[in-house]
Formats: C-alpha cells, sequence, structure tokens
C-alpha cells in the first residue's frame, strides 16, 4: 500500500508540473491537451467508483435514521465525499490548469470558474457512482467482475502508452490529440476544460455555450443523485437471490471415481468460486506489462515472442500452490472416505491440464504466427509445457506441505484472512522460484545448443516435455502422501483460515 501511495504522489507531481508547464505553448497546444486528458481523468471519477464500492462509508442508509430531511443529508455527504485523496489531486491539477491559463485575465477568471465546475462533477458523480454500485452492484461477484475489466482495460492500455512515449511529440501525438479534443469540446466531459481556451481566443460565445454545457451536465448529475438517494432510502437493501441448480453438472460428465469426483469439484470451483475465477481472469493480464516493458527497452519481437505463454503456463501451474487450504471445512470429505493422496492430487490440477495445455499449444501457434517465426514454435511449446507441468508438480507438494491462511469460500478474491503467523509470503516466493528454475535447461538448450545434430528447438521440446512431466508425476504421489500422513493436521489448519 505504501508503494501505491508513494507511486501515486509521484505521478501527481508529475502531472501537475506538467500541466503547469502548458503555460509556455500556444492556447490551441495546451487547450487540446487539457480537453483529451481532463476528460479521462473525469471519466475516472464516474467510472472506477462502479468497481470497488464493497463496503462505502457513506453508504445514505448508514444515515438514514438520523433526523436530516434529504436535502440536508445529500448536501452533507456529497461535502464529506469531497474529502478524499483523489479530490485533493484534482484540487491540485485545477490549481495547475489555472496557472497554466494566467497569461490573461479572462483565461484565467475561465479556468477558475471552469476548475469549480469539473470539480463540482467530479465529486456529485463519484457518489452517484457509489449509489449505483451499492443498489445495482451489490453482489461480490459482480463488483469482482468490474475490477477484472477494468485492471485489464488499464494493463491493456499501458502498449498504447508506451507507444505516445516513444513517438514524437509534435509529429505523431499531437494530431491525434488534436483530432480527440475537436470531439470532446462540446461533451459534457471537455466542455470545462475547452472553456478557457475559447476565452483566451476571444470567442465569449464558445465560452458560455461551454460552461452551460458543463453546469448542465452537473445539474443533471446533482439530480441525478438527490433523486436516486430518496429512493434508496425508501426502499429495503437488496438482498442476493438465491440460484437452484439442477443435475450433476461436472459430476455427471467425470468418472464415477475418486479421482473423477475430486475433479469434478475443482472444476465446480473454477466455474462459480471468485477465488478462483478471478485468479484465473487476471493471468492474462500479468504478461501484458511484462511485454510493454521490454518494448520500452527496445527488446526485439524474437525474444518478447518468448514471454507471453511460457509467463501465463508458470502462473497457472503455481496458482494451485494453496489449493487446500481453500477448502476449508469440505476438506473432511477428503479425510473421512480415507482418499488416496494421488487422487487428491491429480484431481486438484485437472482444471489446470484442461485449460493450460490447448493455452500452451494454441498459443504458441498464434505467437509464431504473429512474430513469423514458425521455427520457434516446438522450442515454444517444450517451454509453455515443461512450465506448467513444473508448476503444478511443485504445487501438489507445497499446497500439501506449507499450506497457509487463504481465503474463506464465499469471500472476494483480494481478502487475505487476519494470522498471527503466516508463511504466505516464504511460500510463494520459494515454489515461484522452484517452478522457474526448471525452465533454466530448456532455455540454456535454446540459446547454447549442445546437441549438434539436432535443431534446437526440437531439442527444446524434447527434453522441456518429459523434463516437466517428470517433476508432476514425482510431485504428484510425493504430495499424495503428505496428504495421507498430514490429513488431520489439514483438515484443522484449514478450518481454521
Amino acid at each position: 500500500m505504501g508503494l501505491v501511495l508513494i507511486y501515486s504522489a509521484v505521478l501527481f507531481v508529475i502531472a501537475i508540473t506538467a500541466v503547469a508547464d502548458l503555460r509556455t505553448t500556444t492556447a490551441e497546444v495546451a487547450g487540446a491537451t487539457l480537453v483529451v486528458f481532463g476528460s479521462a481523468v473525469l471519466v475516472g471519477f464516474l467510472v472506477m467508483p462502479l468497481g470497488w464500492n464493497a463496503d462505502d462509508a457513506l453508504d445514505p442508509r448508514r444515515f438514514a435514521y438520523l433526523p436530516l430531511s434529504r436535502l440536508t443529508l445529500a448536501a452533507l455527504l456529497l461535502l464529506v465525499g469531497a474529502i478524499s485523496i483523489p479530490t485533493v489531486m484534482l484540487v491540485g491539477l485545477t490549481i495547475a490548469q489555472i496557472v497554466a491559463w494566467s497569461g490573461t485575465l479572462a483565461s484565467a477568471l475561465v479556468s477558475v470558474l471552469s476548475g469549480l465546475i469539473v470539480i463540482g462533477t467530479a465529486v456529485v458523480g463519484a457518489r452517484l457512482a457509489s449509489l449505483v454500485a451499492a443498489r445495482y452492484l451489490s453482489t461480490r461477484r459482480l463488483r469482482e467482475s468490474f475490477g477484472i475489466v477494468a485492471v485489464t482495460l488499464v494493463v491493456a492500455s499501458l502498449p498504447i502508452a508506451v507507444m505516445l512515449a516513444l513517438a514524437d511529440y509534435q509529429s505523431q501525438v499531437l494530431p491525434v490529440i488534436r483530432r480527440l479534443a475537436a470531439a470532446l469540446e462540446w461533451t459534457p466531459l471537455g466542455a470545462a476544460f475547452s472553456a478557457p481556451a475559447s476565452a483566451a481566443a476571444g470567442d465569449t460565445g464558445d465560452v458560455v455555450g461551454k460552461l452551460a454545457i458543463a453546469l448542465g451536465f452537473l445539474a443533471v448529475l446533482a439530480a441525478c443523485w438527490y433523486f436516486l438517494l430518496g429512493f434508496v432510502l425508501s426502499r429495503p437493501e437488496r438482498s442476493a437471490v438465491e440460484t437452484y441448480r439442477s443435475g450433476l453438472g461436472w459430476f455427471r460428465l467425470m468418472p464415477a471415481t475418486p479421482l473423477g469426483a475430486v475433479a469434478a469439484r475443482s472444476l465446480s470451483y473454477w466455474a462459480r468460486d471468485a477465488r478462483y475465477f478471478v485468479a484465473l481472469a487476471a493471468i492474462p493480464i500479468i504478461p501484458i506489462g511484462m511485454v510493454a516493458a521490454l518494448l520500452v527497452g527496445g527488446i526485439g519481437a524474437d525474444v518478447i515472442a518468448w514471454i507471453p505463454v511460457p509467463v501465463m503456463c508458470l502462473f497457472l501451474g503455481w496458482s494451485a500452490h494453496n489449493d487446500v487450504a481453500h477448502d476449508n471445512t469440505a476438506l473432511w470429505t477428503h479425510v473421512s472416505a480415507h482418499t488416496r493422496g494421488s487422487d487428491d492430487r491429480w484431481g486438484r490440477i485437472v482444471p489446470n491440464l484442461l485449460v493450460g495445455i490447448p493455452l500452451a499449444v494454441m498459443g504458441s501457434i498464434l505467437t509464431v504466427v504473429i512474430v513469423g517465426n514458425g521455427e520457434a514454435l516446438p522450442g515454444l511449446i517444450g517451454l509453455s509445457l515443461c512450465v506448467l507441468f513444473a508448476g503444478l508438480g511443485v504445487s501438489s507438494v507445497s499446497s500439501a506441505a506449507f499450506p497457509y491462511a487463504a481465503p474463506l469460500p464465499g469471500h472476494g478474491a483480494f481478502i487475505q484472512p487476519q494470522a498471527l503467523v503466516s508463511n504466505a509470503a516464504t511460500v510463494q516466493s520459494f515454489t515461484f522460484a522452484l517452478s522457474t528454475l526448471f525452465a533454466v535447461p530448456v532455455l540454456a538448450i535454446v540459446l547454447f545448443n549442445p546437441f549438434t545434430t539436432l535443431q534446437p528447438n526440437w531439442a527444446a521440446f524434447i527434453v522441456g516435455v518429459p523434463l516437466g512431466l517428470l517433476v508432476l508425476v514425482i510431485g504428484v504421489y510425493w504430495g499424495g502422501r503428505i496428504m495421507v500422513r498430514r490429513g488431520p493436521e489439514l483438515l484443522a489448519l484449514s478450518s481454521q483460515n
């Protein structure tokens, strides 16, 4: 959390400095830049509260018992909601915008007025979005799904940011910003930001029209906030709707054996439990940031091609390293039925294999097609399957030998339970490093080609797949023996999560 605050503070200082420095440019360039990036900031205030409104301290229903009128309560909630770190940052950016337009008295005065409108719009819009989330996105699955989409969009925008950072601003970036500003300056998002530029150019009619649009948008948001507040206060809180499913689901499709039963239960977890599907959805996001960082460093496509699919397979295998702790009291069914350890271990990794093997093969094929290097296909498949199998083998041992406190069933994937002593960081680091270690021989073959009679990529495939399978088989049976020996102890530990 401290690193996030430091990172945000650094970005805030950079943004304020950049906005204030716009006073040295022309009014047209400053206006276009502020319209585009100001609109993006305003969208963040209007949309992002929808994603993490898990427990809103300013939920109006908490204050329904107070002897306050709806108008008074709405005003007080807006006033208190304005006291937040994002709002303080927005105030700082607004002051920097005023500095940027300090060249003439008219543009400075209009920038003050537009800044006040922007701050009011951001505060009212954020409270309205929070109220919508509290009323209509009340289930954890909806909130976390929205959070995944938001994080995916943010990470997916990294390559665009990298391209903008590497491009020439005057010849490549500024024309795009001008076109975007032309489309946004007469919309509710950009009108307030473009009004000072019109004032600097002496277009009084444009200034009045844009400020009217901005004020009208603020009035609409305030009216929606006021009436939705009354709607929420006059109706009971929504409760989760029970869903009833008929049939046996995965249990009907899997074999009627202990291994099949464990596999069916694991597949059901992956489909319904937020602790599993949120982690699964986050796996494709990780390589995007790595690829963006390498693009900044000028690394070629032939090298970057070896990263996305193997990294996803690595995290997919590593994701099972604490699977036993997620069972909580359900682990009792395994212990009481005297399930064979190997059946338990194989059944738990069936979902990982069903997803990971097609990912390794099809993802590798897609990668070499995009890069245009078909010779790398065997080596890329061999490396991907090696880290997938090795990660599952290591995880099969660690989940039985070194489990740690995990979120309870029904809780969110981002909730970490309190524990007096936790070895989570140690276990996570050790299992991840050990899973990565098995990729070293495969990469060494690709780089140094010790086999004189065999093409290096085919040699990597021939070595990587059997190596991964060997680690997987050893890990499954070793972890199974630990599971049988420590069954009651693991049940006691998982029940205390």
